[in-house]
């Protein structure tokens, strides 16, 4: 029952992205299309990952001295990966994240799970952390730029691997009168914000309820 804690409590009770607000760059910075949302979640639970299971298995190994340069070494080895992966068999998606991807490295998410959970627990436990909180992040992230696609645009980029390789839904009536603010970066926050309090709104009616049945 405590692993499918560790699994779940990424996507709904600590999400990342309206619970714990981390992340909040590429959240606001890569959502302007499903796809590159998708992408960019897909490459943070892979440094988490990688990240949280070496850090796990290292805990014991790290001077405390230089646990964070070690941790920062360790995220820096997997966003290299990532980059080269993505550079060679997925260059549209390389080139919508840009500066987003390396930045990778100092994500909120990514070292604050290596401080508070990889370097405490086991390497069990610090996987099915990674793949929560990197399930949940990338649901975050996929709703707020499904939200701001499909109305500022007007369209839902499915698939976009190339010019010749994409998959884009055209939403009849929105894409002839989009709300184009919602594509800016002003967008991005008027959403983030609507999207926060209703799950703070949803988390503190959870605790209500539990404190009544209590």
């Amino acid at each position: 029952m405590s692993h499918m804690k560790e699994l779940t409590k990424g996507i709904f009770k600590e999400n990342p992205t309206f619970i714990i607000m981390l992340g909040m760059c590429p959240t606001l910075g890569v959502t302007t299309q499903v796809f590159n949302a998708f992408g960019m979640g897909a490459s943070v639970m892979f440094v988490l990952l990688g990240s949280n299971i070496f850090i796990s298995a290292l805990r014991k190994i790290i001077p405390d001295s230089i646990r964070i340069p070690a941790y920062i070494v360790v995220i820096a080895s997997f966003v290299t990966i990532v980059e080269m992966v993505l550079h060679a068999f997925v260059p549209a998606v390389f080139n919508a994240l840009g500066v987003y991807l390396p930045l990778i490295v100092v994500n909120c998410i990514i070292l604050g799970r290596a401080e508070a959970f990889a370097n405490k627990n086991t390497v069990l436990d610090s996987a099915l952390d990674a793949i929560g909180m990197g399930i949940g992040f990338t649901l975050a992230l996929s709703l707020i730029a499904a939200i701001r696609e499909i109305f500022g645009a007007g369209t839902i980029t499915l698939f976009n691997l190339s010019e010749t390789q994409r998959l884009v839904i055209t939403i009849p009536g929105l894409s002839e009168s989009p709300v184009r603010v919602l594509t800016l970066a002003a967008g991005a926050l008027l959403v983030m914000g609507y999207l926060k309090a209703f799950f703070t709104w949803k988390t503190e009616h959870r605790k209500n309820t539990e404190g009544g049945k209590a």
